[in-house]
This record gives structure tokens, C-alpha cells and sequence, in this order.
């Protein structure tokens, strides 16, 4: 996420249908994309690009691009144009959106719109663990395009500052500590620059995802109707989180705000900080330091989330139009543009191949950062994903929120939380 994606789609909505080129023919396919921007700027102007190099080569068919807020504005804003009765074809929206798509009936499988051969063999392309949001009952329901990783960017200065070697970041949650505590500085009683920040607004179920992977453990099943907040290892990780702030003193206690929380990287207010890798292009363009970008370090192994967004395709569409949106999807992904996307945004290349482009081979040689997203997916999972799965993920919110503020205890806090999700999954399994 440039201006860290995921904090760009948590501001404020701006909705504005742009016709991104000229058109020609009388009966050209007209397109609807739903796409989630909260602002304008770089982002914007990427996907304004991109599309129009589409109509240069597809004159018969017309996009409409709305940016449409947040991913849960761009949600309800094609959902609602669905029952309106002036649908849109195709969006990107949450990776973590399927059950609840599927379950009002509202996309497709790309299973069921594909006719060649070609275009199966398109939907094996891409990484394994970022098809795990975009799969279930054995069809492809989303193919990613704008996805993440958390990654950990660490002040290789402040490194230095602290007697440590700035090429060797902490690889495991022991190192984050005792490094934590080493690059923490004070000055009397008022902490200058705290060892580490994660934040706990905004997505703290994805951050806590990474948590509990590192212990091996993972919150969901793939069905979507299970889920694990209250296994002894969720229970654990929770409780490292929380030590963090209150036993070790390298982070603050409480929560920590997404929204600030590169802003405080970028003034050396942190010495490292857990966020997205959508922050890497805006971190390498505004950093006044040497900085680097390092996996998550591991308890019993390493482990993040996946994030971000797929592109989805409506089922109430002419096949004429599902064709077409088929046909913007495939041109989006392609190797050369994933690549493009890539450098231009921070976001991860989808696709294993279009890292073998000669852009983002150039890229990665010139920037190494870039490749620690796409090394990292070897230990990815997918993220937070259930049916009721908004009213599943604010449980899981809550509950982190509670303990961290110390409200209640992590065990408690996840087990309330367990109960409740429980009752809300029954009926889907």
C-alpha cells in the first residue's frame, strides 16, 4: 500500500467514476469496476494507467473505474448498485470478503467462466498462499491482485546507535525483545524512540494472525466455519503481545494507532515497526535513514497473513460482460503488469513469474527489500476468513483490544470471544 495501502483505505471515502480513455464502436462492452482508494495520488494514478493501456488494446470495451473509499466501502457500494438494479461486473475488494460473497449469491467462480485451456491453466499462476483467500469449495472465486504481507522494517541506524549489527534484524521473538530493549531510548522518564511498535487499530486481527502462526497455530479453519481464539497457542501469543508493552517495556502499552504508525517509523519515534509491505514504495521514497525490511521473526516458525485484495467478478452480468471482465482481469495480471504494479505500489507481484520479468529482476537487484514479501509467502497463511465474517473479526478485535488495554486477560478475552464466534458458525457447519 502506498501511503501504506491499508491506511489509505481506512480514510476518508472519496467516490468518483472516471471514464479512463476513449472508446470506439457503437457497441462496446461497458464496464463497472468498483475500486477501493480512500484518497487520490499515486495509487490512482497506477490503476488510471493501467486501464487505459487496456482500452488502447481492447477499443471495444469501455471501464468505468469508481474509487469507492475503503475495501469495506467498495463492498457495500457494489453491493448496494447490485440490488439497485444498475450492477456493477467486477471489483476488488476484501481477500477475506468470499464467504460472505458467496453466500449472498453475489460472484461467480472464474471455474465457470473460463473456456480454454489457456485460461485454467491462468489460474494456477499465481503464489499458492495467496489463493488460499481466493479458494473454497474446490473453486476460484478471487484471483489477487493488490495483496500484502506484514513485514517488519527496522532503523538500521538506530541499529548502529544500539551497538547492534544493522544487517543482522531479530529472527526470533526472544531477539525482538532483548534488540527491543537495546534500541529503546530514554531520556529520563520520557521514552524517545521505542524498540518496537505494532499496531493495534485498524486490522489488529491481521497482525495477531502473524502472532499466532509464529506459535503455530492458526485462527480458522478452511471451511470457514470454525475458528481457534481460544487455543492455548492463541491464548500464548496473545500474552507475548501484551508483554511486549507492559512486562518488557520496548513498545507502548496500549493500543498503537495504525494510521500514525509509519509516520512515527519515518520520524524515528520506533526503531522498528510490524506493517504492510504496501508501505515499502512510500518508506523508500520519504525515509531520512537507512533503513531495512526483514521477515517477522519466529517463535516455533515464521509466519504471517496474507492481505489485501482480490478482484471478484458479479454473477448478476451478461456473459458478454463476464468475458470482458475476464479479459481486464487476465491483462491486469500479466507478468509484465504485476511487475509494474509492484515497483509502483509496494504490493506484492502475485505471480511467481513476474519476478522473472527483466523490470522487477532489475527492481529487485537494484532494491532487495522488494523481494522479502515474496520470500515471506513460503510461510504465509491465509488470513482471517470466515462466514459472518465481519461480526467473526470484530470478536477477535475486541478481544486483542481488551487485553492490551487491560480490561481483561488474554485467556479470558479469547475465550468470550470463542464462545461468541462459535455461536455465530453453528448453523454453517
Amino acid at each position: 500500500m502506498t501511503w501504506s495501502i491499508r491506511t489509505a483505505f481506512v480514510g476518508l471515502a472519496v467516490a468518483g467514476a472516471l471514464v479512463l480513455a476513449p472508446f470506439s464502436g457503437a457497441m462496446a462492452v461497458e464496464l463497472t469496476m468498483y475500486y477501493p482508494v480512500a484518497v487520490g495520488g499515486p495509487l490512482t494514478k497506477t490503476v488510471d494507467g493501467l486501464v487505459a493501456d487496456f482500452q488502447k488494446e481492447n477499443p471495444d470495451i469501455k471501464v468505468n473505474a469508481i474509487y469507492a473509499g475503503n475495501y469495506n466501502d467498495a463492498r457495500i457500494k457494489a453491493l448496494a448498485a447490485l440490488k439497485s438494479g444498475q450492477p456493477a461486473q467486477l471489483s476488488v475488494m476484501f481477500s477475506i470478503d468470499i464467504y460472505e460473497l458467496i453466500e449472498q449469491d453475489a460472484i461467480v467462480a472464474f471455474d465457470d467462466i473460463v473456456t480454454t485451456d489457456e485460461d485454467r491453466a491462468w489460474l494456477d499462476k499465481f503464489f499458492p498462499s495467496l489463493m488460499e483467500n481466493g479458494r473454497t469449495a474446490n473453486k476460484t472465486w478471487g484471483i489477487p491482485f493488490q495483496r500484502s504481507t506484514i513485514v517488519m522494517y527496522y532503523n538500521k541506524d538506530a541499529f548502529r546507535d544500539a551497538g547492534l549489527d544493522p544487517n543482522q534484524p531479530p529472527a526470533t521473538w526472544d531477539e525482538l525483545v532483548t534488540m527491543g530493549q537495546k534500541l529503546t531510548k530514554k531520556q529520563g522518564n520520557n521514552v524517545e524512540r521505542w524498540g518496537v511498535m505494532i499496531p493495534s487499530t485498524g486490522y489488529p486481527y491481521w497482525m495477531f494472525g502473524a502472532l499466532t502462526m509464529q506459535n503455530d497455530q492458526v485462527l480458522m479453519n478452511g471451511d470457514g466455519n470454525k475458528t481457534n481464539f481460544d487455543a492455548p497457542a492463541t491464548v500464548e501469543a496473545l500474552s507475548y503481545w501484551l508483554d511486549l508493552g507492559q512486562k518488557h517495556s520496548v513498545m507502548p502499552s496500549g493500543t498503537i494507532e495504525w494510521g500514525t504508525l509509519r509516520q512515527n517509523f519515518l520520524e524515528q519515534k520506533t526503531a522498528m515497526m510490524w506493517h504492510s509491505t504496501g508501505n515499502l514504495t512510500a518508506v523508500k521514497k520519504n525515509a531520512k535513514f537507512d533503513f531495512g525490511v526483514a521477515m517477522l521473526p519466529a517463535k516455533k516458525r515464521r509466519g504471517t497473513p496474507t492481505g489485501g485484495g482480490n478482484f471478484y467478478i458479479f454473477k448478476d452480468s451478461t456473459d458478454e460482460e463476464k468475458q470482458a471482465a475476464l479479459k481486464l482481469i487476465k491483462f491486469l495480471t500479466q507478468p509484465e503488469r504485476t511487475a509494474e504494479w509492484s515497483i509502483k505500489t509496494g504490493y506484492i507481484g502475485t505471480r511467481p513469474d513476474a519476478y522473472e520479468t527483466p523490470a522487477l529482476l532489475s527492481y529487485v537487484k537494484e532494491f532487495p527489500p522488494a523481494a522479502v514479501a515474496r520470500d515471506q509467502l513460503e510461510f504465509a497463511t491465509a488470513e482471517l476468513s470466515t462466514y459472518q465474517t465481519g461480526r467473526v473479526r470484530k470478536l477477535l478485535d475486541d478481544a486483542i483490544q481488551a487485553a492490551l488495554t487491560g480490561s481483561k486477560s488474554p485467556k479470558d478475552a479469547l475465550s468470550g470471544a470463542q464462545s461468541e464466534a462459535d455461536r455465530l458458525l453453528r448453523s454453517y457447519r
